[in-house]
């Protein structure tokens, strides 16, 4: 049924959504530079990852999550049968971690996971390649699965 198909995308959007929320605890660390753990009582902490890195995981995260969720209650409205849904869903499911992997992945590349040689941000290491290579399969993927959604609604 297409409903399980829809539950299963909700699941994982759920879990990418509490991923992305989970980094907002990050950004809020690094902005504030450490922890309240009482009202003007502050434990310092700092985080060597950037502020910008930090927004782009958290609000990253909780946009796929969304993406994923969306296309899961478009799909009947649309007309995909079990068959069509089953593979959209594991486009826009696998295009959720992919980039979840990236953004988290890029926190750590001195690169950001832009490209697999050194760019103007800085060199590359293992973690770009972590990020970057299923981001850039999933961005494909991604593609492909959107204009499956528009055509089923514009045909």
């Amino acid at each position: 049924m297409i409903v399980d198909i829809q539950r299963r995308m909700i699941g994982h959007a759920a879990l990418i959504l509490l991923i992305g929320m989970l980094a907002g605890a990050g950004l809020l660390v690094s902005l504030v530079g450490g922890l309240e753990w009482w009202p003007g009582k502050t434990m310092p902490l700092h985080l060597p990852i950037s502020t910008d890195a930090w927004v782009r995981t958290h609000l990253g995260g909780m946009l796929n999550a969304f993406l994923i969720m969306l296309a899961a209650l478009a799909m009947p409205v649309v007309g995909f049968d079990v068959p069509g849904g089953r593979r959209l869903g594991w486009m826009f499911v696998g295009t959720g971690w992919a980039n979840t992997v990236f953004y988290w992945a890029a926190m750590f590349a001195p690169n950001r996971a832009l490209s697999f040689a050194d760019n103007r941000f800085g060199s590359s290491n293992l973690f770009t390649v972590i990020g970057l290579a299923p981001a850039l399969l999933f961005t494909l993927v991604s593609i492909v699965a959107v204009v499956l959604l528009a055509y089923r609604a514009l045909r």
